[in-house]
């Protein structure tokens, strides 16, 4: 049975075309070694605005797609249109449920949508008929908080991170008692690789796959930490912590992230989408004066970075791509 409308990006209920509202937004430089992932002269575009929280952006079929959270809801924006399209509605709370929608989006070796569901509380495949099929949506018989971003590595094996953002106050009780950041194989067998990380969040691999980098939006220590997969149960290493840079003008925390094909680290935090070295160096920020949720890769070169800020869908144009 369909339990979900799949349309194109062309869809009949497009997304209205509104004013788009003052944006103020700029590129702040801290170390001389920026000027080789982003042109000196590297503008912030506003594609599209008018969402409640844009989330999960991820290109997918000559466009990108991302999520509306709160509004149940996955768009789509592809050059040369005027408003973004209504692609998967509803995309994370189905069946008429009164619950958030997809958060992370990711694409498989097979081109299907695969979706972090808060409402479903699971992560789940967009099949070409429009249903889905449930990927992961227990631990040890315990249901997931709610499933928040993704990466989908080389081998099939998609790791992704359990937060409580999308459980519904005073009705969703969490039946895990921590916040979890797993990985499920082809065959859906899940796997924990940390119980001790609160409120982990954004999730990407670096290009060798050995390393996976996880954003961590713990509102007291907001940071990017980082794996060695090759040595299981080893911990965690912060790689770059960002609660210094909180402040009334910079909002947010670290949130989602991607990394180019040289190993750097794009992060949303404090005040937009902050550049990291592999080694963690801060080399500058994409300021777009917005709590920033989330950015992706995309165009045919993937050369041009999608960022998904609050009500906004920007892109920037850089010299990098990614991984």
């Amino acid at each position: 049975m369909k339990s979900a409308l799949f349309l194109s990006l062309a869809a009949i209920a497009a997304f209205a075309a509104e004013p788009v509202p003052e944006f103020k937004g700029s590129i702040e430089r801290l170390d001389p070694a920026l000027d080789a992932l982003l042109a000196t002269d590297a503008k912030i575009e506003v594609l599209a605005s008018g969402f409640n929280w844009s989330e999960g952006p991820v290109w997918k079929d000559g466009g990108i797609v991302f999520s509306d959270v709160p509004e149940n809801t996955v768009f789509g924006w592809k050059e040369g249109e005027k408003a973004a399209s209504v692609v998967l509605k509803p995309s994370g709370s189905l069946n008429g449920k009164d619950g958030q929608g997809s958060n992370g989006l990711a694409v498989d070796a097979q081109g299907h949508l695969v979706l972090c569901q808060h409402g479903e509380r699971r992560v789940a495949r967009l099949e070409k008929d429009g249903s889905f099929t449930a990927l992961a949506d227990r631990f040890e018989g315990k249901r997931f908080n709610s499933p928040n971003d993704l990466v989908i590595a080389k081998s099939g094996l998609v790791y992704f991170t359990d937060p409580p953002y999308g459980l519904k106050k005073g009705t969703d009780q969490p039946e895990l008692d921590f916040h979890g950041i797993f990985a499920v194989n082809a065959s859906g067998k899940v796997s924990l690789l940390d119980k001790t990380v609160r409120f982990p969040n954004g999730i990407a691999l670096s290009p060798d796959e050995k390393t996976l980098y996880v954003a961590v939006s713990d509102p007291q220590d907001t940071r990017v930490i980082a794996y060695d997969l090759a040595t299981p149960g080893a911990g965690s290493r912060v790689v770059f912590n960002a609660q210094s840079l909180k402040s009334p003008q910079r909002k947010g925390g670290c949130d989602g992230m991607k990394v180019d094909a040289q190993g750097n680290i794009w992060t949303t935090g404090p005040g937009g989408v902050l550049i990291l070295d592999k080694n963690g160096k801060h080399l500058g920020s994409i300021l777009t004066g917005q709590a920033t949720a989330n950015c992706a890769w995309g165009g045919e070169d993937r050369a041009t970075l999608y960022i998904t800020a609050d009500m906004f869908l920007l892109r920037v144009k850089t010299k990098t791509r990614g991984s």
